[in-house]
């Protein structure tokens, strides 16, 4: 059952959206409309996770980042009003048992049938080049049996670079995947890593980014220490 916040807020966003950033989407059919999904994408712009989740027939929740709930300012406000009405579930991701209880919550998410959104790459990406996967996405999909819908967003960077609060109007584009299973030990951590090595590959195919092959939050530490 979605939740009336969630409703409202969709309601009220979705005719902007379709008015202003005429978004053209390829491939929603790959989203199954009942049973658990975890939907996977690039990660450009905050925008990314009001733009897509509009698209999709049904809700899709994420894992977000504990600090969208605790930003100072009218800025912070805003996310945090926005994700609570998205009903998304905020959770530390900075690492060891932390980690563990988000995997634990996605879990629980997909165990009552819902969508669950993940951005791979943990953060949005510094430069607009897709990096380097967290396998915890792997682990998810064989531990649930649910299918990982691969989804390239484009030009949210351009339209809501880090930082301004105000969205650029311009024409938003996104391409759903075809579904990936995932099967096999989820305790193995090569495992883990060939199959989410895998996933960014495929991304990395429909997005057309230069892939790097190191995490996000590294290269954001390195452009920190080169300023």
């Amino acid at each position: 059952m979605v939740n009336l916040p969630y409703g409202l807020l969709r309601a009220f966003l979705t005719p902007f959206l379709m008015l202003l950033f005429r978004p053209k989407v390829t491939g929603l059919r790959n989203v199954p409309i009942n049973g658990p999904v975890i939907i996977a994408s690039n990660h450009l712009s905050f925008s990314d996770s009001v733009f897509m989740p509009l698209v999709v027939p049904r809700k899709v929740t994420f894992l977000a980042k504990s600090e969208y709930f605790t930003s100072p300012g009218p800025k912070g406000l805003l996310k945090k009003l926005t994700f609570i009405a998205l009903g998304q579930v905020p959770v530390d991701r900075s690492g060891g048992r932390r980690s563990e209880a988000a995997l634990i919550t996605g879990l629980k998410v997909l165990a009552e049938g819902n969508c669950l959104g993940i951005y791979p790459e943990g953060t949005r990406s510094p430069d607009g080049r897709l990096y380097k996967g967290r396998t915890g996405i792997a682990r998810l999909a064989m531990e649930s049996g649910a299918p990982i819908i691969p989804v390239a967003m484009f030009e949210t960077d351009k339209i809501q670079p880090t930082g301004k609060v105000i969205p650029k109007i311009m024409r938003v584009r996104m391409i759903f995947g075809e579904p990936i299973y995932l099967s096999g030990d989820s305790t193995n951590l090569q495992l883990l890593r060939d199959a989410t090595d895998s996933l960014m590959r495929k991304l990395q195919e429909m997005s057309g980014q230069e892939y790097v092959d190191i995490y996000a939050t590294k290269r954001k530490t390195e452009i920190d220490e080169e300023g």
